[in-house]
């Protein structure tokens, strides 16, 4: 039986762009469905329920990072965003949307190809990765359960997205100590990945959301300045927690 074939939904309203992506991607033995503006990407990606996006920015009537609010709201389908923006404000509101990777045109098919495949594979780690039965981590109040692939702060389910859980995860491992950002970036994107690396410090930042009681001013994740992040000791959060 052969092997159903990677779905990718490429936005893009500039034929010219377009046609050379369907035919490449397609060579390389991807499903692609082209969309030319927003609504209709968004409609393709709701019926077509793809493995990848590719997202035009400059898109008529509706920009690019509306359509990618739009889809972070309902999936975590993963999200490369394609603009002939170079502003640096303009690739971090891609990031803090919630895509994965932001390329600027012109690129070339190589480049491109090497990103869909990184982020792919990084998607089938996630899908395919076995924790050790029964290994819990816990900090403080918080609890991270690796074969459930579930954590907790004081009894409550955090609401953890893939890579946000492999964030904590990788802070939970090593409490106290400070983490390169490198170090990050490789264990939870992987080593091949070869994206914009601030979409750490965008992670980060949802996690804290989710995790602190006060995300300006974080209990748990800090920042250590420099260098890259470090979950606070337990001893610390454990003076911290009210007494039973």
């Amino acid at each position: 039986m052969s092997q159903t074939p990677v779905r990718i939904v490429l936005i893009e309203d500039d034929e010219n762009i377009a046609e050379p992506l369907r035919f490449g991607l397609g060579h390389e033995g991807y499903e692609v469905h082209h969309a030319v503006n927003g609504p209709q990407g968004l409609e393709m990606v709701h019926s077509l329920r793809p493995d990848l996006v590719l997202l035009d920015v400059m898109l008529p009537g509706m920009s690019g990072f509306t359509v990618c609010r739009l889809l972070r709201q309902e999936s975590v389908v993963p999200i490369i965003i394609l603009t002939a923006r170079d502003q640096e404000m303009d690739r971090v509101m891609g990031l803090e949307l919630g895509a994965d990777d932001y390329i600027v045109k012109p690129f070339s098919f190589r480049e491109l190809l090497a990103r869909v495949r990184a982020i792919l594979r990084r998607r089938e780690l996630d899908a395919g990765r076995e924790p050790s039965p029964g290994d819990r981590l816990v900090v403080g109040d918080l609890v991270l359960d690796r074969t459930a692939r579930q954590a907790w702060r004081n009894q409550r389910l955090l609401d953890l997205r893939p890579r946000e859980f492999e964030l904590l995860m990788a802070l939970m491992e090593q409490p106290g100590k400070a983490i390169p950002r490198q170090v990050l970036l490789d264990r939870v994107w992987g080593e091949a990945w070869i994206g914009d690396p601030r979409t750490l410090d965008v992670h980060i930042r949802w996690l804290r959301e989710k995790v602190e009681d006060d995300p300006s001013t974080p209990r748990y994740i800090q920042t250590v300045r420099g260098y890259g992040y470090r979950l606070a000791e337990p001893e610390t959060l454990d003076a911290r927690l009210p007494a039973a």
